[in-house]
């Protein structure tokens, strides 16, 4: 009678390892950094949010004057943002002439950037 033996080879066992390291590879990059992702999406958010603030702003003291707060400058927007700008958020000074939308830069946490528009209104 013969024995027959089952079970993977060495040679089998070997190309598998590699198999496995070359997939840890390419995919391990792709999850390392992904706090600096998180960080700059959170910033184009609070960016995001800043414009249509500003832009619901515009439209209700276009309407009402004694509706809204008054924007002469970048910053003035911080206050737009139901519960205010989140901390570690600041916004760079810049003055904003009546009924003229300018870019404002907005900075994050880990230095990172967005920008926004602001429309200035008295």
């Amino acid at each position: 009678m013969r024995n027959i033996q089952s079970g993977f080879t060495l040679v089998e066992l070997v190309i598998v390892i590699i198999i496995l390291g070359l997939l840890a590879a390419v995919a391990v990059p792709k999850f390392i950094d992904l706090s600096s992702d998180a960080k700059t999406a959170a910033t184009n958010s609070v960016a995001a949010s800043l414009s249509a603030a500003n832009s619901i702003n515009y439209a209700s003291r276009k309407e009402n004057a004694a509706k809204g707060s008054a924007v002469v400058n970048c910053t003035d927007t911080s206050s737009l943002l139901q519960g205010g700008l989140p901390s570690g958020y600041t916004i760079t000074a810049a003055a904003v002439a009546v009924d003229t939308t300018v870019s404002c830069t907005l900075t994050g946490p880990g230095s990172t950037t967005a920008t926004f528009s602001a429309t200035g209104i008295s």
